[in-house]
């Protein structure tokens, strides 16, 4: 039974695409599969490491994204909600509020009347720029993403996502307030009691909710599907909210710890409270590149044992497909609608098609109505022979390398270019025999 769970867990989940399977028997397929490649991705990516690294950086922003957050709220007139957040948060469990204040202070007043105009401003912004940049980088290389978003755009997304957690905060409290006002004054109301503590414990959950699957879709410069954002979203914030809700206890371990670290008790603490938050974030954009990745995993195992003869089929498929419906004068297919329609794996497709397209067998175009590039031959479809596309796909790549060869080795090149030249030249030799 072991055995088989294993293969089944490494080869058989693998080889179940969506089409084989009944509706909810493919959600726990998916499921399943997800978790796996989270897994992977965490050990492949050293996501503990990356969350130390993210750690630290945060311990330099801190200050400065309140400073931030608590300018705006303070523009708006709602700052002392956002304070009272912090004061219900782990910082405020701690007693770290009052001493964040105070730095938040000094860090607006250097910003206002610095020495130099502007500096402290400048300082500012740069401290928050930089940790979300680091975070960016993070989910990127999650992502398999090798290239940043423009720096305007940076600065939006950073900004938007700062605005909005100030935002749902008062309107948290809002609704917060109104479901206590409406219980006492309406008999409606008071008939739905119940229903109105749960709303009320459900509401930090769904700040969470709302704040994490907004980082989730808008961070990573790649295009993210809205349950790739939003299951991952769910997740980290449930998660992010079991650690607040531990915070007594872990507030009971500080008045034990004082004994060794003194007045400096609140520190590790403080530090591993940030380097988990960091790992569950990351850990969210593993899982969310997971589920949006999910199908390109098919056949995972078998396509890293592909025999060369298999690929070279596949291929030259690829090839019949594309220039089957251009001759037919059929619009041209997506590598995504390649793989669904022919049943083959998004990942191998998309391989497969790099290389014809490097071989200059088939190249890519944008049509109206599609965001993602098709394919269509590259030249003359009647010059497009099984033999021209072995031939291209054989001569990819860089030859003639190998400096300095022996008079042997030499011999042997020119005589292996005879041989591949002649019709069906493998049942005419042995390897013993090509040089005479």
């Amino acid at each position: 039974m072991f055995k088989n769970f294993i293969n089944f867990i490494t080869v058989d989940l693998w080889r179940r695409t969506g089409e084989e399977l009944g509706r909810w028997k493919r959600l726990g397929y998916l499921t399943l599969r997800s978790i796996i490649i989270t897994v992977r991705g965490f050990l492949s990516h050293d996501i503990n490491t990356r969350a130390n690294a993210l750690t630290y950086s945060m311990m330099f922003a801190i200050v400065p994204i309140l400073a931030l957050v608590l300018a705006f709220a303070k523009g708006f007139g709602f700052e002392q909600v956002i304070e009272d957040k912090l004061y219900q948060s782990f910082l405020g469990q701690m007693g770290a509020v009052p001493t964040m204040m105070g730095f938040v202070e000094r860090y607006l007043e250097t910003a206002q009347g610095g020495a130099f105009l502007g500096v402290g401003l400048l300082v500012l912004l740069w401290s928050v720029y930089s940790f979300f940049s680091n975070i960016e980088s993070s989910f990127n290389t999650i992502w398999q993403v090798n290239k940043s978003r423009s720096v305007l755009r940076q600065i939006t997304t950073y900004v938007s996502i700062l605005l909005l957690i100030p935002v749902l905060m008062v309107v948290s409290s809002g609704v917060s307030i109104f479901f206590n006002t409406a219980t006492a004054d309406s008999q409606f109301f008071a008939a739905m009691e119940p229903l109105k503590e749960f709303s009320i414990k459900l509401l930090p959950f769904l700040t969470c909710w709302l704040i994490f699957s907004w980082m989730y879709w808008a961070v990573p410069n790649a295009k993210v599907g809205a349950w790739a954002a939003f299951i991952p979203g769910i997740v980290v914030g449930t998660l992010f909210q079991l650690l607040q809700m531990l915070s007594f206890y872990l507030v009971a371990f500080l008045s034990r710890t004082s004994i060794v670290y003194g007045a400096f008790a609140a520190l590790p603490l403080l530090l591993t409270w940030l380097q988990l938050s960091c790992l569950f974030i990351l850990s969210g954009a593993q899982l969310s590149f997971a589920i949006q990745n999910n199908e390109d995993f098919d056949y995972d195992q078998d396509l890293k044992h592909m025999s060369r003869r298999y690929k070279d089929y596949v291929t030259l498929f690829l090839t019949y497909i594309i220039v089957k419906r251009f001759a037919e004068g059929v619009e041209p297919q997506t590598a995504q609608e390649m793989a669904h329609e022919n049943r083959l794996p998004a990942r191998l497709v998309n391989q497969l098609l790099t290389r014809l397209v490097e071989t200059n067998v088939v190249r890519e175009t944008y049509i109206e109505g599609k965001e993602e590039r098709t394919y269509v031959p590259a030249r003359d479809i009647n010059l497009i022979t099984v033999d021209f596309i072995d031939d291209a796909i054989s001569r990819q790549g860089n030859s003639l390398f190998l400096l300095n060869p022996t008079p042997e080795r030499e011999q042997f090149w020119k005589r292996y270019q005879q041989i591949i030249a002649e019709d069906n030249p493998r049942k005419h030799y042995l390897v013993k025999d090509l040089l005479g």
